[in-house]
């Protein structure tokens, strides 16, 4: 089992940048296929971008695609999630999660594990 706790949401303009840290305890990251999801009020969650345990290839939601990136730091037991050129419409909670399957976890957000989330605003 792995706990997952993620953090650095915040306040941003438009325009700006945040890194996203989702720690994990437990068990490895490279034992998961790791995941960020987005939820705003009212809306399902959904899907922004993954690792998969398997290939360590990364996926991206087509509305990030360009502007964000993940990636695992092995040593830290740390995913993180780079976002650059944010956008108003990338405001919501922000949620890390962990799957021992692959991509198609990820694509559904059929994950075993999740954080609790951290909140982001982008202002315009």
């Amino acid at each position: 089992q792995v706990q997952l706790v993620e953090s650095g949401g915040g306040l941003v303009q438009a325009g700006g940048s945040l890194r996203l840290s989702c720690a994990a305890s437990g068990r490895t990251v490279s034992s998961y296929s790791m995941g960020w999801f987005r939820q705003t009020p009212g809306k399902e969650r959904e899907f922004v971008a993954g690792i998969s345990r398997y290939d360590g290839s990364a996926y991206y939601a087509d509305s990030v695609k360009g502007r964000f990136t993940i990636s695992s730091d092995n040593a830290k037991n740390t995913v993180y999630l780079q976002m650059s050129s944010l956008k108003p419409e990338d405001t919501a909670v922000y949620s890390c999660a962990a799957d021992p399957g692959g991509v198609v976890h990820l694509r559904r957000g059929d994950m075993d594990y999740w954080g609790k989330g951290t909140p982001v605003t982008v202002s315009s």
